[in-house]
């Protein structure tokens, strides 16, 4: 089989949950005997082609022109993607919520989305309004879909609120975790001081309310220090969203808080064994990954209680939840383990089971494969 993502996103450019799923997914699925093709816009006026690992990856020359770039965008990509059709004949082309927006369809091929997080999606927890550009290519995305995997369910059921899926084909399929990857690791030394963060730096994954909270971590726990693993993110008029952080709370970041950026995604799980607990208190995730992740290396995890929360983490058994929008409760979940190691190893136990039984990697590519045929099968 020979699937064609549309993604700009790619741990070798950028870190972050739609980017690693796409090369642990990709990787295992060439190691299955599949052709795995990921096809983007890159930031340069030349296109690159890169293999990671047996995923054939092309970055298409970004348009020049700001007017209707996404209409030259796409075009592009359909361009590359009728080319590699041509050369080997693709069974699926999958992208996000908004990808397939005026993707001119190849009649042989089936088209998938799945549903990352879209702008419909998203809107509520941000308190935005719906922006009607953007609300208009998701729904033309919706309605060119041969049909479309949740990977979650409340992300299936949340994005119904406001799109339709046309009565096409729908299934929860969860991401794959590599649980290899993502293992205890004993030789590493845990630092009992250490707090960490990782993920987008932005306002939606809660680390605003995180750096709030160390003050208050630190009144019982002096040496506390809050370490932060991610890429940047950009208001509108090109402004720094970390760069305020550290304006606007000079006084919490200067004492006691440490922005990393970017590091390689096989850098992670070093990050993570260090950590004593890791917090990811996002306002709302589609799944979100890095949950997950450290579970699986058997670490003390706080994540958020909205969205699909209570699909990843049953509270005070495999790790503990936090409404993300109150920081003494961010305060609260966080103490309770500093408070209790003694509880740490079993839930870390507990934690690791969980993830291998519901994020395991070779169930969850079986049951893209089946649903793949399926959709090619309904066309």
């Amino acid at each position: 089989m020979h699937i064609c993502f549309i993604s700009s996103e790619y741990p070798i450019w950028k870190s972050g949950g739609v980017g690693s799923f796409l090369q642990t997914f990709s990787r295992a699925m060439v190691q299955r005997g599949h052709t795995i093709s990921i096809v983007g816009i890159g930031e340069t006026h030349e296109e690159m082609q890169l293999v990671d690992e047996g995923v054939h990856i092309y970055r298409l020359p970004v348009a020049k022109l700001p007017i209707a770039k996404f209409i030259a965008n796409t075009r592009r990509i359909h361009i590359k993607i009728k080319a590699l059709n041509a050369k080997e004949k693709i069974d699926i082309v999958e992208s996000a919520e908004l990808g397939l927006a005026f993707q001119k369809k190849i009649p042989s091929i089936a088209y998938c989305i799945r549903l990352h997080g879209g702008h419909h999606f998203f809107s509520e927890s941000e308190n935005r309004p719906v922006h009607w550009w953007q609300g208009f290519k998701e729904k033309i995305s919706f309605k060119n879909a041969d049909g479309f995997i949740a990977v979650s369910e409340y992300v299936k059921n949340h994005t119904a609120k406001y799109l339709s899926y046309h009565s096409k084909p729908v299934e929860i399929i969860n991401y794959p975790i590599n649980t290899e990857m993502f293992s205890p690791n004993l030789s590493i030394n845990v630092d009992v001081n250490n707090i960490t963060f990782a993920g987008t730096i932005c306002e939606k994954k809660g680390i605003r309310q995180l750096i709030m909270a160390m003050p208050l971590l630190r009144k019982q726990h002096s040496e506390l220090h809050l370490h932060i693993y991610g890429r940047e993110w950009f208001y509108k008029d090109g402004t720094s969203y970390t760069e305020m952080l550290k304006s606007k709370y000079a006084p919490i970041v200067d004492t006691c808080v440490t922005f990393h950026g970017v590091i390689p995604f096989n850098d992670l799980p070093k990050k993570y064994a260090e950590a004593m607990v890791c917090v990811f208190p996002s306002h709302m995730e589609t799944q979100g990954l890095v949950a997950p992740e450290a579970m699986a290396m058997k670490k003390p995890v706080v994540f958020s209680e909205l969205g699909p929360g209570p699909e990843t983490i049953e509270n005070y058994k495999t790790g503990l939840l936090c409404n993300p929008h109150n920081i003494d409760d961010i305060v609260e979940k966080v103490l309770w383990f500093l408070n209790n190691k003694d509880k740490i190893e079993r839930i870390g136990n507990n934690a690791r089971a969980f993830v291998l039984q519901k994020f395991n990697s070779s169930p969850i590519l079986n049951k893209n494969i089946s649903f793949y045929k399926k959709i090619i099968k309904n066309k």
